[in-house]
């Protein structure tokens, strides 16, 4: 198998004007990373989603910049070729230009990614700006932004109208304009999501956006079904049922325990003769 080399920035652009689909995955951890990277992903998130996938809070908001740094940290040590990008976490980058560059620096020093993104349309414009001329890779992050979804008013889908679709394409416009190397739709009508890709000039990752953006995003866990509590969403595919397999291999190994079965000698480790006798007290 040809060895592949870490994927960059101008080959998104590439892969872009080419017509080449983007695969990006949302994973956290170590082993994951290294899955992902061996079955031949372009990029992995860090999502601040690890708040409800990992540590299970309900939403995003209480997910720290602490958390998502030893979180990076974990998936950087396992992926060495695609491009991993760390999410921003809740009101780490609205503060003034310098909280949001000291915040940015400790991700990129400390958990040793190669971008960062943010969730908003215009309003965060500056902000991207500022990151970029510092030389941080940002990627915008706009339709259903989760760190609002109280504002939102709860999960729902985005450019459903004129008004909404419109704001859409000024934010992503805004974004491109400040610099971002690509911008995540989430949960945007395919409509908008395929005009908003023909306006831009830098590449578009979709997740529920439909099928016209350059590239998608799902998380880790929910293609594979890996979760205590993982519900169906319309716009994820389960590649394959990992949870109830997890669930039979524990349920059979609770079982084996309680009954005896495990372990077996074959499980166990024998000591020498000598150890043996001293340890029976036949000791000369």
């Amino acid at each position: 198998m040809e060895s592949r080399k870490p994927v960059t920035i101008p080959q998104f652009k590439k892969m872009k004007k080419e017509g080449t689909p983007i695969a990006f995955l949302t994973a956290y951890d170590y082993p994951s990373a290294q899955l992902a990277e061996e079955a031949g992903v372009d990029g992995i998130l860090i999502g601040d989603s690890l708040g409800n996938v990992v540590l299970g809070y309900d939403s995003t908001l209480p997910v720290t910049l602490d958390d998502m740094i030893h979180h990076t940290k974990a998936v950087t040590r396992g992926a060495k070729i695609p491009f991993v990008i760390t999410d921003m976490p809740f009101l780490t980058y609205h503060g003034s230009i310098d909280e949001t560059m000291r915040n940015v620096g400790r991700v990129m020093r400390e958990g040793l990614c190669k971008g960062v993104k943010m969730e908003g349309g215009a309003e965060i414009a500056a902000t991207v700006e500022a990151c970029v001329r510092a030389g941080v890779p940002v990627m915008g992050h706009i339709g259903l932004t989760p760190q609002a979804v109280h504002q939102i008013g709860g999960y729902r889908i985005q450019g459903k109208d004129s008004p909404g679709a419109q704001k859409l394409l000024e934010d992503a416009l805004a974004l491109e304009k400040a610099g971002a190397f690509a911008i995540v739709l989430e949960l945007v009508t395919e409509e908008v999501a395929r005009m908003i890709t023909s306006r831009l000039s830098i590449p578009t990752i979709g997740i529920g956006a439909g099928t016209g953006c350059d590239g998608q995003i799902l998380v880790f866990h929910d293609i594979l079904n890996y979760g205590a509590d993982i519900r169906p969403k319309k716009f994820v595919k389960t590649y394959t049922d990992i949870g109830s397999s997890i669930r039979q291999g524990i349920r059979q190994y609770v079982d084996e325990v309680k009954t005896g079965q495990f372990p077996r000698e074959e499980h166990s480790f024998k000591g020498n003769n000598e150890a043996v006798a001293y340890l029976y007290g036949n000791k000369e």
